[in-house]
């Protein structure tokens, strides 16, 4: 059925606050799973509602709780979540980080000890929306293992970036450093569906098309050692630099119950125009570059946002009960 992104927000509202969340708190969150949806990010959206409200009811993730800001060097902002969600200790934050970025021609935002953030990328578009190039680097569970290895050590750890443009962005992408984000796999297993060959490994080690056996054993990264070093740079920085968990510490990030998840965030925020004037002249070169081939793109250009989406029958009335 079609339902109006609006609808979707309002109803995620009253899900999460439902489930105990606080205003403010559940506002950040409901505007995230909108943008998701927005976007057709399905895995990102509506199907992470269910599991924030069980985690608020459960307690794995704080609702009520208001992040810490401070501000350890003139070109750094920390955001302490204090269990609670991402989204908010981002927003709460992001003025400071970029008010610093504008002044010095770079800062950093470290978003520690909160909940998954679910789409990186939808926080670098806002540091886009500001004006500044946005880089950002998070974990997760522990889903990969390293290459010729059988047993996970790091998460997806997508890696996101934006560039602002003048009507909106330039460049745009956020993918998960794995060869494909762990929600492809247990959708596929929920459609009895096989897997491609280059997803995951098996127990043993042994490349897989089962998502059954997939989920028993591992991802790998996207393009073999060079995405496993992708993958590590995103741990170092967000588990690294914030003080936050390493995946190996975390449990699975849509279980009940268990202790927080207590993940890190690391954005970087540049100025374009910090050391000339012709940044967008050098983007422009390469755009069109790009343009002159049929059926080539910037990642991110033409990117539709809708109003109104197609969600499945039964997560709809998921949706409806969890909001009453």
């Amino acid at each position: 059925m079609k339902v109006a992104l609006t609808e979707i927000e309002e109803r995620s509202f009253a899900a999460l606050t439902g489930h105990g969340a606080g205003k403010r708190q559940a506002r950040s969150v409901a505007k995230a799973v909108a943008r998701a949806e927005a976007l057709g990010n399905v895995i990102c959206g509506l199907y992470y509602l269910e599991s924030y409200c069980l985690q608020l009811t459960s307690g794995r993730v704080k609702g009520l709780v208001d992040p810490v800001v401070s501000r350890p060097r003139p070109g750094s902002v920390l955001s302490d979540a204090r269990y609670g969600f991402a989204q908010y200790a981002f927003e709460v934050a992001l003025h400071a980080a970029t008010k610093s970025a504008c002044t010095n021609g770079v800062a950093t935002l470290a978003v520690a000890h909160a909940h998954t953030c679910t789409s990186l990328g939808y926080f670098t578009e806002q540091i886009a929306g500001e004006g500044l190039i946005g880089i950002g680097f998070t974990n997760a569970s522990p889903v990969v293992a390293p290459p010729g290895g059988n047993k996970a050590v790091i998460g997806t750890n997508p890696i996101a970036m934006s560039v602002p443009g003048e009507d909106g962005l330039a460049m745009h992408f956020d993918f998960s450093t794995s060869a494909v984000a762990l929600g492809k796999i247990t959708m596929a297993k929920a459609a009895g569906e096989a897997i491609p060959l280059g997803w995951a490994v098996d127990a043993d080690g042994q490349p897989t098309t089962d998502p059954d056996a997939a989920l028993n054993g591992a991802l790998v990264s996207a393009g073999g050692y060079k995405g496993w070093g992708f993958g590590l740079m995103a741990e170092l920085l967000a588990a690294g630099m914030t003080g936050s968990v390493n995946s190996l510490d975390v449990g699975g990030l849509k279980l009940p119950d268990g202790p927080p998840h207590g993940l890190g965030q690391f954005y970087i925020m540049m100025d374009a125009g910090t050391y000339h004037d012709g940044f967008a002249d050098r983007f422009a070169r390469v755009a069109q570059a790009v343009a002159e081939q049929d059926g080539a793109r910037i990642p991110g250009a033409n990117r539709q946002v809708m109003t109104e989406v197609d969600v499945p029958d039964t997560l709809w009335e998921k949706v409806l009960t969890l909001s009453a």
